[in-house]
């Protein structure tokens, strides 16, 4: 019998290796699986790669992550905001790397991953940094019907972790509104992925036609309790 669901947190983390490339769902402070990072912080894996839309917020989640220590580099799309003080310092005293990747493209070559896709060509980026390699070489331009695009290779995650609102013990999942976000393509994308839900339900319950991740991307699912906003509305 297939059953997918974890007794904890720290059951469903526990094979996470140090030198991981952790995938990690969110944009801005909406459909971060902050449980699950709370639980990799506290199981230990550590000169751990870490692919997210942003480099974290005020102290907790991924910033709180990044403040203990464990991580070697962020491949992020917006590393800067007004609370994103814990990546700055870091980056700033050289203990942490940066790959920054326009948004449209980390979404693209997650999704890439997923979808077996070897690259693509697109022209963000073209004639700027961004089109350079981490190493700083360039990467492979080409000019198609007149116009010039950046090859890009996907990226692979060892773990994802992402946030979802339902999921059953095969792993199918069902995200709420905008807490959706990067969660499908970096489930796609990891060979382990694990799903924090705030329901499980039982099979047959969920409309095949609502699923958004089927359980073959997902490897563990794991209840957590629904946290409030301070002004008492449900957190994304």
């Amino acid at each position: 019998m297939i059953d997918k669901i974890a007794a904890s947190v720290a059951d469903a983390l526990a094979g996470v290796q140090d030198g991981s490339t952790v995938l990690i769902g969110g944009f801005g402070t909406a459909g971060i699986p902050n449980e699950l990072i709370d639980g990799l912080i506290e199981q230990g894996a550590k000169d751990l790669t870490l692919v997210c839309n942003n480099a974290g917020n005020g102290d907790e989640g991924v910033a709180a992550l990044l403040k203990s220590g464990r991580v070697r580099k962020v491949i992020c799309s917006f590393p800067r905001q007004a609370d994103s003080y814990v990546f700055d310092e870091l980056y700033r005293a050289g203990k942490v790397e940066l790959e920054l990747v326009p948004q449209g493209n980390l979404a693209e070559r997650c999704r890439a991953a997923g979808a077996g896709i070897g690259g693509f060509f697109t022209p963000t980026g073209f004639g700027t940094e961004l089109a350079k390699n981490p190493d700083g070489s360039l990467k492979e331009t080409r000019e198609i019907n007149g116009k010039q695009y950046v090859f890009e290779l996907p990226i692979y995650g060892d773990v994802a972790l992402v946030k979802a609102e339902t999921g059953d013990r095969w792993g199918n999942l069902m995200y709420r509104k905008a807490a959706r976000n990067f969660g499908p393509v970096m489930a796609m994308a990891a060979k382990f992925t694990v799903a924090s839900v705030h329901e499980v339900v039982e099979l047959g319950t969920l409309d095949p036609e609502t699923v958004v991740t089927p359980g073959i991307f997902v490897s563990k699912v794991v209840k957590v309790t629904r946290t409030e906003t301070k002004a008492g509305g449900i957190k994304a």
